[in-house]
Formats: C-alpha cells, structure tokens, sequence
C-alpha cells in the first residue's frame, strides 16, 4: 500500500464515525468531506496514467493534464448532488465549499507526506494557496452552476465554460507554482489575493439581490430548472 491510499485511510476513518454519529441532519457535511477525498485520490491516479501514456514530464502534467482532470472530478460529486437530491441553494454552496475544501486538504496532507514538514514557511504558503486556488475554482464552477442551470438553453454551454474556466485557473496557478522562485512565491500569492479581494468586493458591492441568496427564502434548487 503506498502512502497515498494510508493518507486516504488515516482521513476518511475519523469522517465515516463521524458521519455514523452525526446523525441524519449533519451526516451530509462528512459525506461532502469523503467526497473530495475520493475524488482528490482518484485524481492521482488519473493524473498518474494520462502522465505515463502521453510521456509528459513533471511540469507538462502538472500544467496540462491535472488541472483538467481534477477540476471534472470536483464538478462530478457536486452535479451528482444536485440532479439526484435537488438541494436547496444554501445547501449547494454548503457542498462546494465542502468538496473543494477537502479536496485541498488531501492534496496537502499527500504533499506533507511526501516531502516532509522542515520547510515551515513554504508549507504555510502552499497550504493557504493551494486551499484557497481549488476553493476559487470550485466556487467558480459550483455558484456559476446555480445561475446557469436556471436557464435550460444555457445548461451545457455554460457548465463546459465555467469549467474551461475553472481549468484555465488551476493551470495559471501550476503554472507558476511548477517555475520555482520568486514566479512561484507569485504563484501561492495569487489565489490568496484573488480571494481577498472577492471578499472585499462582496463586503463594498453585496452579494447580488437574488432570492437564492436570502437564507430566510431560499428555495429549492429544482425551481432553478
């Protein structure tokens, strides 16, 4: 068993018992969490089998394949979600913060693993760069779905361009990360500003005056269809 699959173990067991403990009400938060783990291990395989089968070296997959390969396979769970359950839109945003979350949080708990923990300032940057990067492009794909899914002619068009969008993000940030240097210090910053300066602007501007986003009248996701 490699380290990956123990990192899966070690941090999925303490979510199933908590699932099981939790109840029916909160169950869903952990079932949320597992999923970006599955879906954050899936990715290193996927990404691991495309690398070797197109013979591209460390910074071409890092750049090129897993940015779409792991941007689709945070979108799965969430569209699954949605089609089956029809969940109400704060429930939605619940799920896509949850997934992309802990998503990152596997991806860095694999890194640390792998590289070890001397470097203390450098994992400080990735964790909060690389946490904030996936939480960016998972927040892009999942509240750009819940305004495009209201209008049917738009469903496919505009959930294949809010993930070439998602895609183009992540590779931007591989990208800069994989040149090392100052570039790479850039490159951790990049997403940490982006959300900064969401949150400055959401807290000057509002959040847009829709129905969906007042928790007091929010209404089931399936009117959005």
């Amino acid at each position: 068993m490699t380290y990956i699959e123990s990192v899966f173990i070690c941090l999925t067991a303490p979510m199933l018992v908590g699932a099981i403990c939790a109840g029916r009400k909160y169950c869903r938060a952990f079932v949320f969490v597992i999923a970006g783990y599955v879906a954050c291990l899936l990715a290193a395989y996927i990404n691991s089998f495309f690398a070797r089968f197109y013979g591209a070296d460390i910074v071409a997959a890092a750049v090129e394949i897993a940015p779409v390969v792991e941007e689709i396979l945070k979108l799965l769970p969430l569209v699954f979600y949605i089609l089956i359950f029809e969940p109400k839109t704060k429930d939605a945003q619940m799920a896509i913060f949850t997934i992309a979350a802990s998503f990152a949080t596997f991806e860095n708990a694999c890194y640390l693993t792998e590289h070890g923990a001397t470097q203390v300032l450098h994992l400080l940057m990735r964790g909060f760069g690389a946490g904030a990067m996936h939480i960016i492009c998972g927040v892009l794909i999942g509240y750009g779905l819940i305004f495009i899914w209201k209008y049917p002619w738009l469903k496919l068009a505009g959930t294949f361009g809010l993930l070439c969008a998602a895609i183009t993000y992540h590779a931007i940030f591989n990208l800069l990360v994989s040149a090392g240097g100052a570039m790479q210090t850039l490159g951790y910053l990049f997403p940490i500003v982006t959300v900064t300066l969401g949150i400055i602007i959401m807290r000057i501007i509002g959040y847009p005056q829709d129905p969906i986003y007042k928790e007091d009248k929010s209404e089931d996701f399936e009117a959005t269809f």
